[in-house]
C-alpha cells in the first residue's frame, strides 16, 4: 500500500513536471579534486551570447537605479551573457561557478518590499563578484539582505529563474524563490538541477528513478524531471577520472545526453525549447569551455591567463555571428564597455 501511494504521488509530480522543460546543470566528482560543472542553455531563440571578462574592483549595482544594492567586485570573473543584458553563467578566478536556469514557479518579494534590490539579470554576477566558495555565498544570501526583482526577456518571455552554485570542493547550493521567500538547498548531494517543479519535488522524482535503477531504465523525454534523472545517473556512472581531458569530455557527454535537439520548441512556452549552447567549467584548472550547438567547434578560456587586476578593464570575446570560432581564445578578448543589466519595464 505504501508503494502504491508513493507511485501515485510520483505520477502526480511527473504530470506537473511535464509542462516545464529547459536547461540542465550537473556537477562531476572526479579523482584528485577534479571537479567539473556542466550546463545546457535551452531557449526559444538565439540570445546573442558572448563571453566577458570582468576585473576585480569593479563598481556594481543591482540594475534598478535608485534603491539598488551596490557593491564592488572582490573577484574577477568570466561570464556568458544573454541579450548583452544579463549574466546567465560563469566562473570567477577562485573557481566557483554560477548557473542561472529557468523556473516557472519562481515567486519573488512584492514590489513594496523596501530592501535594496537586484534585478535577476544581475543575480549571477553578484555571486561571482563576491564569493570564493559556496559556503560563503550561502551564508550571505541566507541573510536575505536584498530582494531579487524579476524582469522579462527582450522577446517578452517571463524571467523567472533559480540559481545554482558549485565550487572546486564539489560543494553545491541551489537558490529558489518560492512564495516570495528564499529557499536554499546546500550540500554536495545537490549536484544536478533542471527546471520545474521546484527543487524539493525534483528530488522526490529522482528518488523514484533511483529505486528503478538507471541500468534497467531511465526516462527519455525532454521534460525537466526526466533530464534530471538522466543527468543524475549519468554524471555519476561515467568514468570518474583525475585527468582533466577525460573529466571535461565526460561532462560534455552528459550534457549532450540531456540536450534538446535543435528545432524542437513551443513558441509561446520558453520552458520548452531547443538547446542553443552548453558550457563546461573545470574548477580545478579554472578553464571554461563554451559550445554553440550551431558550431562544429569548442571555445575555451584559461582564467589563470586572464588579467583580472583592478583597473585592467572589461574585455569581451564576441561569439555571436562567429559560429566557426574554435580553440583556446584566452588571448583574443578585446576592450569593451560593460553591458547594462536588463531592468523591468516601467
Amino acid at each position: 500500500m505504501r508503494c502504491r501511494t508513493f507511485c501515485w504521488a510520483v505520477l502526480a509530480l511527473i504530470a506537473v513536471a511535464s509542462v516545464a522543460d529547459a536547461c540542465t546543470r550537473a556537477v562531476y566528482f572526479g579523482k584528485d579534486g577534479q571537479t567539473v560543472t556542466g550546463r545546457s542553455m535551452d531557449w526559444l531563440e538565439d540570445m546573442q551570447s558572448n563571453l566577458w571578462a570582468f576585473p576585480r574592483g569593479m563598481p556594481r549595482d543591482g540594475g534598478l537605479g535608485a534603491g539598488s544594492l551596490t557593491w564592488t567586485s572582490k573577484y574577477g570573473s568570466l561570464i556568458t551573457s544573454v541579450y548583452e543584458a544579463g549574466t546567465a553563467d560563469g566562473m570567477n578566478e577562485k573557481g566557483p561557478v554560477a548557473n542561472l536556469l529557468y523556473l516557472a514557479e519562481s515567486e519573488y518579494a512584492p514590489p513594496d518590499d523596501k530592501r535594496p534590490a537586484v534585478v535577476i539579470a544581475a543575480w549571477t554576477q553578484y555571486v561571482l563578484d563576491n564569493f570564493a566558495t559556496v559556503t560563503e555565498a550561502v551564508a550571505e544570501l541566507k541573510k536575505e539582505a536584498f530582494r531579487v526583482v524579476p524582469t522579462e526577456a527582450p522577446n517578452g518571455a517571463k524571467g523567472t529563474v533559480h540559481l545554482s552554485i558549485s565550487d572546486a570542493s564539489g560543494d553545491s547550493a541551489v537558490f529558489e524563490y518560492v512564495k516570495g521567500k528564499l529557499v536554499v538547498h546546500h550540500g554536495r548531494e545537490h549536484q544536478v538541477m533542471t527546471n520545474s517543479p521546484v527543487y524539493d519535488k525534483q528530488l522526490a522524482l529522482n528518488e523514484y528513478w533511483k529505486q528503478i535503477g538507471g541500468t534497467v531504465m531511465l526516462p527519455g523525454t525532454n521534460r525537466a524531471a526526466d533530464r534530471f534523472a538522466r543527468a543524475s545517473f549519468s554524471v555519476n556512472a561515467c568514468k570518474q577520472s583525475g585527468d582533466a581531458r577525460e573529466a571535461v569530455a565526460s561532462v560534455f557527454s552528459v550534457m549532450r545526453n540531456v540536450t534538446v535537439p535543435r528545432g524542437i520548441g513551443t513558441a509561446d512556452q520558453p520552458n520548452i525549447s531547443s538547446t542553443i549552447w552548453r558550457t563546461v567549467a573545470d574548477h580545478k584548472n579554472r578553464v571554461y569551455y563554451f559550445e554553440d550547438t550551431a558550431s562544429p567547434s569548442l571555445v575555451w578560456v584559461k582564467l589563470d591567463k586572464l588579467d583580472f587586476a583592478v583597473g585592467s578593464g572589461t574585455r569581451k570575446l564576441t561569439l555571436a555571428g562567429r559560429p566557426d570560432l574554435g580553440g583556446d581564445q584566452t588571448a583574443n578578448f578585446e576592450k569593451a564597455t560593460p553591458f547594462k543589466f536588463l531592468a523591468p519595464a516601467k
